[in-house]
């Protein structure tokens, strides 16, 4: 029976682990951590009950994906659920907009824009499996989909700024630069709109589902599918040298290419090493996780139903933010993401107290605190939300980085989403999962299909691996 090693359990690495198990491979899991799941981690951060998740809340291209045919995590207990609002953005003076499942219910709210909005996203989400099943996979490939893949493409391709002049109200700007802004990347920029488009279509098809229990749940199935099948998972463990793993057929890295580059030293060939100590990482996130009595009282009433509520303003102020924060520099007004989770799963909030996860925008490796910018930000939108906190916890870019090793400098995308890494990451290769040491793969988030796509880039991976394991 060939055997593999899987370092890190992510769900990047959990997911290459179960693929390589069912594949009758002999595998062991090691997690430097405690705990397993990676950015998929929750835990009572705030009040005793109240669960937060830790990094990731969301998981709207999780739900249909190779992966997620090949191992069905809902027939193992996982359950997805959805709030009545994917999404949402508050602007001032109690305007905004939001994002519901339904593509012509959310164009019927945005005024003027509706038929814009209705062409774009209702054309692209009737034709979003076979668009995902494109860019879930190393973007150097021969397309099943080309006609497909180029509509998407014509969108995907444009700067945000150059895309959101199809619309003219601050309502569906601001909108569509709130879900742009996920990127982490200036609007200007080539490709800016990539993820954007992607996120917003994935709301209309699959909706922005939560896991009931918290995203460790995800973790967890995985967990018991892969152990189910004969291997085992080890925390506690940390690895920095290939030479403590022995000798298995199949090597698995869920690490940082950086991290890749030290555990491989001495056998890593000299031009992948190069490759993966120069991956570029982006700006960074400020966490704090809330207990908010009652929940949060925006002004804009949809977003009081929404999962995740983009906060930041028009258009020009989250472009203007963005570009200051890639450039090293604090915005006054960053961009905050809010998670709502409680609002899909309410098991998850207690005695009326609800969980708030929160993160700014920051730059890379900062090292000031934006707690008090977070509340304000939130405070301009829900006037009475200071006086609802109850507890708060924060996580500075430093202790990001310290809670998950693969988050460099508080990157919680692993990896810049500049036009060069979206195409070619973590290195130009035509398998970008193979370190060029035989048998050994990176199958982190800095591996396509990039990050927010839980498991995929695990399931690539061990496939490659497959692939070449059968031909030795």
């Amino acid at each position: 029976m060939p055997s593999a090693i899987i370092v890190g359990s992510g769900p990047n690495g959990l997911a290459a682990a179960l693929t390589l198990a069912a594949d009758g491979v002999d595998v062991t899991v090691l997690e430097a951590s405690d705990s397993i799941g990676g950015g998929t981690r929750s835990g009572e951060l705030t009040s005793p009950g109240l669960l937060h998740d830790q990094c990731s809340g969301f998981h709207p291209l999780a739900v249909d994906t190779g992966f997620s045919r090949q191992f069905d995590l809902e027939s193992h207990g996982l359950r997805w659920a959805l709030p009545d609002v994917q999404y949402s953005h508050p602007l001032d003076g109690g305007r905004g907009a939001a994002v519901w499942k339904s593509v012509d219910h959310t164009a019927s709210h945005l005024g003027t824009d509706r038929e814009s909005y209705r062409r774009m996203f209702g054309t692209l989400t009737a034709r979003f499996p076979q668009i995902a099943e494109e860019f879930l996979q190393p973007l150097l490939h021969v397309p099943n989909h080309p006609l497909v893949l180029a509509r998407f493409g014509a969108y995907a391709a444009l700067p945000a700024s150059m895309l959101a002049r199809r619309w003219h109200t601050d309502e569906a700007r601001a909108l569509f630069g709130g879900v742009a802004a996920h990127a982490f990347r200036p609007f200007g920029s080539v490709m800016s709109s990539a993820i954007g488009v992607a996120l917003g279509t994935a709301a209309h098809r699959f909706g922005w589902p939560v896991a009931v229990g918290g995203s460790a749940t995800i973790a967890s199935t995985i967990a018991t599918m892969l152990t189910s099948r004969g291997g085992r998972i080890e925390t506690g463990i940390t690895v920095r040298d290939h030479r403590e793993l022995g000798n298995p057929d199949i090597v698995m890295l869920d690490t940082s290419p950086s991290a890749a580059a030290q555990i491989l030293t001495g056998v890593l060939p000299r031009r992948v090493d190069r490759a993966y100590r120069r991956f570029r990482h982006g700006p960074a996130a400020f966490q704090v996780a809330f207990a908010v009595e009652g929940g949060i009282p925006w002004s804009h009433e949809p977003s009081r139903s929404a999962g995740t509520v983009h906060v930041g303003g028009t258009f020009a102020e989250i472009a203007a933010a963005e570009r200051q924060v890639v450039r090293g520099e604090m915005p006054e007004r960053p961009f905050v993401l809010v998670g709502q989770q409680s609002l899909a799963d309410p098991g998850r909030a207690k005695n009326g107290l609800h969980p708030i996860d929160t993160y700014a925008h920051v730059p890379a490796g900062w090292t000031g605190d934006a707690t008090q910018t977070i509340i304000d930000q939130i405070e301009r939108f829900a006037p009475g939300f200071r006086d609802r906190i109850h507890e708060i916890h924060t996580r500075s870019t430093q202790e990001i980085e310290d809670h998950n090793p693969n988050y460099v400098g508080g990157d919680i995308v692993t990896g810049a989403n500049d036009p060069r890494q979206l195409v070619f990451r973590p290195r130009v290769a035509l398998d970008p999962y193979s370190t060029g040491v035989p048998g050994v793969y990176i199958c982190s988030a800095a591996a396509p299909p990039g990050a927010g796509a839980h498991g995929m880039a695990g399931w690539n991976a061990a496939r490659s691996a497959l692939a070449h394991l059968s031909t030795r």
